[in-house]
């Protein structure tokens, strides 16, 4: 699987998930809460906010923090927001997508632009490493959910574009425009998914060693401490070697 979803692992086993969760929801907050201010505060006449509603379910957020969310966009709480991508490298040349929300742009272009420079990165022009990844929907499943021809079928059946499965589960991927349709239908078929999101994919990927891996987590995770940063992705990949050796740091 791509790194990022790897450190993502890694991250839980070194004991900051409570932090990351805290982080989490406040962030799935923002984006319910900017979802129903832009279409209807009802998730079903709204795609993006049925979407967003489903993520932060699958990320056991609790039914009255869902609500709130959705009752701050009726009350005209988060007008201000605006959604803004960075892109730059990390080092050793790892392309990075920051993707933020915010209401004040020059707060969060300083930070990001920070917090490069003093991890060894630099923040670049919008376009200037986003053109290596594609946009796409990604709903991920467990094992549970079926073996691999089963999830094959239904995602196919769905209008997914294509399927990864591994001993920890299914990813199913879909053009950016499906991701709602695609989703529905398999939560018919499969049940609830762990995860529903839009996401940028890499094109390829750059494997790292131990001392690489270990600079580029220090900015990712650095900028997803930020409160403006909902989302950082990045091209690089992690040898089950390095990964045991990450663990065993842990």
């Amino acid at each position: 699987m791509a790194g990022h979803s790897k450190w993502a692992n890694i991250q839980h086993r070194k004991g900051r998930q409570d932090k990351l969760r805290a982080k989490l929801f406040s962030k799935l907050s923002k984006e319910i809460t900017i979802a129903a201010k832009m279409g209807d505060p009802d998730p079903e006449k709204n795609p993006r906010l049925r979407l967003a509603v489903k993520e932060a379910k699958s990320q056991s957020m609790p039914k009255d923090n869902i609500d709130r969310a959705i009752k701050k966009s009726v009350a005209g709480d988060g007008d201000d927001y605006e959604e803004i991508r960075y892109e730059g490298y990390a080092p050793g040349g790892i392309a990075v997508i920051v993707e933020a929300m915010t209401d004040n742009k020059n707060r969060t272009a300083s930070t990001v632009r920070s917090t490069f420079s003093k991890h060894g990165g630099n923040l670049g022009e919008t376009g200037s490493v986003s053109f290596m990844f594609e946009r796409m929907g990604e709903i991920v499943y467990g094992a549970d959910a079926g073996d691999e021809d089963t999830v094959m079928m239904a995602a196919l059946e769905a209008g997914a574009a294509d399927v990864e499965t591994s001993d920890e589960g299914h990813v199913v991927y879909t053009a950016d425009s499906d991701l709602a349709s695609v989703s529905d239908a398999l939560e018919t078929d499969l049940g609830e998914a762990e995860s529903n999101k839009l996401i940028w994919k890499p094109q390829t990927t750059t494997e790292l060693d131990l001392e690489g891996v270990q600079k580029v987590m220090r900015l990712v995770e650095t900028l997803e401490d930020d409160d403006d940063v909902q989302r950082v992705t990045a091209n690089f990949e992690v040898s089950d070697e390095v990964m045991a050796q990450l663990e065993a740091e842990g």
